[in-house]
């Protein structure tokens, strides 16, 4: 590749982040706007372009010496051709996103699952280095995975392995953006444990979380941290979810590490406790006390 700079852009439900950087991995600058993806495909677009346009001229450099733009999305995905197939939560249906990144920039662009993108991330400057088979798991707006095994990131027969938010975990549960029901990700992500407690709160139930003037999951795990009834049951509730997903995902996989990211994972212990407890329970012994479940190295710049 020629040129000085690469530039990755993480699409996300709730944000557009994007970076540029040297080829070593070294962060110049960055930033993050909202998607905004009520607004259709071809308006988060023309954001994601925009966004490309603002990191070159942050950093004074011409296109030309921008050797590639990597986009990292949620799934499913079919890489090869750079589609999005679609995602519950964005706007896209088979829609040709790195043509239309590519013919507007002049720039080569390559399209990756957002979690495959943190977990090479991981394996290669974070806490997946030395590690050649470990879980990377994201858990945010919605929840997706990227599977390492020997040191390679697995895509699946159709390239998009890895969907761990969409493991049923309770058959009789409500239902998904995917259509889907008792999902990982309807059960235990943020948009979850934020849907959770305001259900409760508008039933009448009683918490301090009256007092937000609006309730997400860093409000739940704030004021459950602080004692209040209604979030410490909610977190206990959602995060049994996600030590379910996790404990299936090392009975599968028996790997070296899992790895939690994405915004809910900044909760800390109250999170991986809570997961590592079920893990023992719900895992064969010699696997759960093997696997190692931590946070991300990069925190939220891996992808």
């Amino acid at each position: 590749m020629n040129g000085k700079y690469i530039i990755g852009i993480d699409l996300g439900g709730t944000k557009i982040s994007g970076a540029i950087s040297t080829f070593d991995g070294k962060i110049i600058y960055k930033k993050s706007i909202d998607t905004l993806s009520s607004q259709g495909p071809e308006r988060v677009t023309g954001r994601i372009l925009g966004h490309i346009k603002h990191l070159i001229e942050y950093v004074k450099a011409d296109k030309d010496e921008v050797s590639g733009i990597g986009i990292a999305s949620p799934g499913p995905l079919n890489i090869e051709e750079g589609v999005i197939v679609e995602t519950p939560n964005l706007p896209f249906r088979n829609y040709p996103l790195i043509k239309t990144v590519e013919r507007e920039t002049g720039i080569k662009a390559y399209l990756e699952n957002d979690a495959n993108a943190a977990a090479l991330g991981e394996l290669w400057f974070g806490a997946g280095r030395g590690s050649k088979n470990f879980i990377y798991m994201t858990v945010s707006t919605g929840i997706g995975g990227g599977i390492v095994i020997n040191g390679d990131i697995y895509h699946g027969h159709t390239g998009n392995a890895g969907e761990f938010g969409h493991m049923t975990v309770e058959p009789h549960g409500p239902r998904c953006n995917c259509g889907n029901y008792g999902c990982l990700e309807v059960m235990s992500s943020g948009t979850a444990i934020a849907r959770i407690a305001n259900e409760r709160l508008k039933a009448g139930e009683d918490s301090l979380l009256r007092n937000c003037e609006k309730v997400t999951s860093k409000e739940v795990f704030e004021y459950a941290s602080k004692g209040d009834k209604l979030s410490c049951e909610v977190v206990d509730y959602t995060m049994n979810y996600l030590g379910i997903g996790t404990a299936n995902l090392v009975n599968a996989f028996d790997p070296e590490l899992i790895i939690i990211g994405g915004g809910v994972s900044k909760a800390g212990d109250a999170l991986f406790s809570r997961v590592k407890n079920v893990v023992s329970k719900r895992c064969f012994e010699i696997m759960a006390k093997s696997v190692k479940i931590i946070p991300p190295g990069l925190s939220t710049d891996a992808g």
